[in-house]
């Protein structure tokens, strides 16, 4: 079954075409209440490290090695991550974020990624 993956920010209304909401930060997003947010899974496991995260705010405009850090990264817990992915029966994912930057921040590395691990996997 192909999964439709799709990136919102955090700040935009829930909506029913979401299907399986996963925010994808390691921070909470400010001003928003988690119940308001209609989440179904905080996926820390998918989130850059504290320390790759700190370091690509202080080298913004890096994005091509914050990219190759982040899927080492994200390999490293492959285990971890099958485990979250293949309890989605959904057969459409939302990718929540407070990133301003969708197209380059993590949250686009991240959706190639599950795009291919889906396409691998399912």
């Amino acid at each position: 079954m192909a999964v439709q993956l799709n990136i919102k920010r955090i700040y935009e209304e829930p909506s029913d075409d979401d299907g399986y909401r996963l925010f994808i930060d390691r921070l909470w997003a400010r001003g928003v209440k988690k119940d308001a947010a209609h989440i179904d899974d905080w996926a820390k496991v998918l989130t850059p490290s504290h320390e790759l995260r700190k370091w690509f705010h202080a080298n913004p405009t890096q994005h091509e090695e914050f990219a190759r850090r982040y899927l080492t990264e994200l390999h490293s817990r492959s285990d971890e991550i099958a485990a979250l992915l293949s309890s989605i029966t959904s057969p459409r994912l939302t990718l929540v974020t407070a990133t301003k930057d969708l197209e380059r921040g993590h949250s686009a590395i991240l959706k190639s990624f599950l795009h291919d691990w889906f396409r691998e996997h399912r």
